[in-house]
């Protein structure tokens, strides 16, 4: 047939294959992307998870002694307490925070809870230095039981080494199992009879049955006035002044 060569057959298989690459490689590429935003949304979202009555959200690390921290963009990193803290103490009445400049260590002293006359310190979640306070949380430390881990942030710090502290640090589903087990034991320290809390009358009441509404102040609720060596016991403080 006039025109026809082998030559133009393999000039038009090699189009079609290149044709083809290029697709295969636009597809891989782009299932890639998709990938890196799932994990993304899955890693970096603070969209809480729940344990029982207590949120545990991702992209956020905890301290053991319910202390947090989170990485942000700028290389800083926030940190503050949880919320199996906020409602186990009650209600803050204000916050003793380092001043900006200060030196943190993982596991020491980072800052004080007021709780009435019941001063209570909590643990550093990282080694850093202490570049910005809350200042909203000192005026107003109702935002740390309300928004413990959005407004009611505690300290931004300038990680030392985020890396190696993230080893002593739990996040994701390490984070949901730990909070189980701290469930569990406070469980354990009432003979297995703990039961939802709710608000009656301004005053907080332990039910043993289910439903109920989870309020702050479970170890007023639980063990009287003698409450504080328990909570510092949850905070891995009960050997401080």
């Amino acid at each position: 047939m006039e025109g026809f060569s082998f030559v133009d057959i393999y000039a038009t298989k090699g189009i079609e294959y290149l044709i083809v690459i290029g697709f295969l490689a636009t597809f891989v590429f782009f299932c890639r992307y998709m990938t890196l935003r799932t994990e993304e949304s899955e890693e970096g979202s603070a969209s809480p998870e729940v344990v029982e009555w207590f949120r545990v959200p991702r992209g956020l690390h905890f301290h053991q002694g319910h202390s947090w921290a989170m990485e942000e963009r700028d290389g800083l990193a926030s940190v503050g307490l949880d919320d199996f803290a906020q409602k186990l103490v009650g209600r803050v009445t204000s916050v003793d925070l380092p001043p900006v400049g200060s030196r943190l260590a993982q596991g020491e002293k980072g800052w004080i809870l007021n709780v009435g006359s019941r001063a209570i310190p909590m643990l550093s979640p990282l080694d850093g230095e202490v570049v910005a306070v809350n200042e909203e949380a000192v005026r107003s430390p109702e935002i740390v039981n309300e928004d413990p881990f959005g407004k009611g942030w505690l300290l931004k710090i300038r990680p030392k080494r985020f890396a190696a502290n993230r080893t002593n640090l739990l996040s994701g589903r390490l984070a949901m199992r730990w909070t189980e087990e701290t469930l569990h034991g406070l469980r354990l320290t009432m003979g297995g009879s703990l039961g939802p809390l709710y608000q009656d009358g301004g005053t907080t009441l332990p039910v043993h049955q289910d439903g109920g509404t989870p309020v702050t102040g479970i170890a007023r609720a639980l063990y009287g006035e003698e409450w504080e060596p328990k909570v510092r016991e949850h905070f891995l403080t009960d050997t401080m002044a």
